[in-house]
């Protein structure tokens, strides 16, 4: 195989998309994640001290991305750990549902 049908072959198998592009989006979208993590953590303690209550609707969304995020992964991975922690964040978003719900019921 010359160096014309290598290239060729690679860009096939990639199927046009450019390997940095998408490295680049990987990298900006696992950023992003944590940077969401972090800002939500600090708004929920603000709210928690100040109003003394924590609107868990954010959570619920944050924790479904993660849930999404883990079983995407393990449909493509076939990993058993990915299931378990995508069914670890799953429940943990329908505990937020719930309170979420809750908390605009003024149960809680």
């Amino acid at each position: 195989m010359d160096r014309e049908e290598i290239l060729n072959k690679a860009k096939l198998e990639n199927k046009g998309k450019d390997p940095a592009d998408r490295e680049a989006q990987k990298d900006g979208g696992l950023l992003a994640y944590i940077v969401g993590v972090c800002l939500l953590i600090i708004v929920d303690t603000v709210n928690g001290f100040v109003f003394r209550n924590v609107n868990r609707g954010p959570d619920f969304a944050l924790f479904t991305m993660a849930f999404v995020v883990f079983l995407v992964k393990y449909i493509k991975l076939r990993r058993k750990h990915e299931l378990v922690t995508a069914i670890i964040w799953g429940v943990l978003a329908l505990a937020m549902l719930a309170v979420w719900i809750l908390q605009m019921a003024r149960v809680i």
